[in-house]
């Protein structure tokens, strides 16, 4: 009876326990992130704001089960209540005077003060230095600035990448894309940790000089100096918030590498605060077919499908899951 009587108590100990946590977790604090997605700019498979930010948002949805993401397409959202609640924000648009975030700087530095988190991607990276340079620093720790600033497309190869949770369960990869380099950073880079960086190659600076293709400062850190160059960043603010910005993405298609597209979801958790998982936010596995869907314009009739399908199939087999 004594045994009997242990046995019950020791399985009501055990329920509670199970139930508990079960409640904890059905009940544990989801993250919420935004995405802005840019109108159509580029022609097809490049530039593809509304593809990339749908297929990232689906995979967060699908694979993290702390986060739960919006996007809002095709320029800044109208809802008044968009960003309500929003723990991170990300933006994947065309930059420059052009760039959607230019007229809601005030409502974003409201946002930002609060510890929201700050995300941007390719094109989104730039702004003028004159309109909010300032704030680019201060929130996402880099601008893609004019005149210092360079938009080359070239291979990227042997990467370093920093220990650090955005790249948990990330392999160094190469892979052909616009990736910028020789950014603006705060001084002494405060507060921003390098996520990936590479050497370019010279070839990269052969054009003449330009807002974006070349300048004596790029020229002399890179082609004298031999300074790496810093394509993937993370910014810790004193408000608590984080941010990071990430050159890449030109090309639709680069989304078919898990390690590309993983990079970037381990980013996304990581400025909302969510956890990341060990090996990193599962990233999916993305066909071309997934690729094709949601983009701007329709496929041309020249369209190189056999070279892009055929690099994302061996991607996928070298890295997924």
């Amino acid at each position: 009876m004594r045994n009997t009587i242990a046995s019950l108590a020791l399985f009501g100990a055990v329920a509670v326990l199970g139930l508990a946590i079960g409640f904890g977790a059905a009940h544990a604090e989801e993250r919420k992130v935004v995405f802005v997605a840019g109108e159509p700019s580029h022609g097809y498979g490049a530039h593809e704001h509304n593809a990339g930010c749908l297929l990232l948002s689906e995979l967060l949805n699908e694979n993290h089960p702390g986060v739960t993401s919006v996007v809002y397409q095709n320029g800044w959202p109208e809802d008044p209540d968009a960003f309500d609640g929003a723990d991170s924000i990300v933006i994947f648009a065309d930059g420059g005077g052009g760039h959607p975030a230019l007229p809601h700087l005030d409502e974003l530095g409201e946002l930002m003060a609060q510890g929201v988190g700050f995300i941007i991607l390719h094109w989104a990276t730039g702004v003028p230095t004159e309109e909010a340079g300032d704030e680019w620093l201060a929130w996402a720790g880099g601008n893609k600035e004019a005149g210092w600033a360079v938009n080359p497309h070239w291979v990227m190869q042997e990467p370093e990448l920093a220990d650090h949770p955005i790249n948990e369960g990330v392999e160094p990869y190469t892979i052909d894309d616009e990736w910028y380099y020789h950014l603006r950073f705060p001084e002494g880079m405060e507060g921003v940790t390098p996520i990936m960086s590479a050497h370019p190659p010279e070839e990269t600076l052969d054009r003449p000089d330009g807002a974006y293709s070349g300048n004596p400062h790029v020229r002399e850190a890179v082609l004298e100096r031999g300074e790496i160059q810093h394509v993937a960043w993370a910014l810790e603010r004193e408000d608590g918030g984080r941010g990071f910005g990430f050159t890449g993405a030109h090309w639709h298609w680069n989304w078919g590498h898990p390690m590309f597209r993983q990079q970037v979801l381990n980013a996304i958790a990581w400025t909302a605060h969510a956890e990341i998982p060990e090996g990193g936010v599962p990233a999916g596995d993305v066909t071309f077919e997934d690729l094709l869907a949601n983009q701007d314009y329709d496929m041309p009739d020249d369209f190189d499908r056999e070279h892009w399908e055929g690099l994302v199939n061996e991607w996928r087999e070298a890295f997924g899951e």
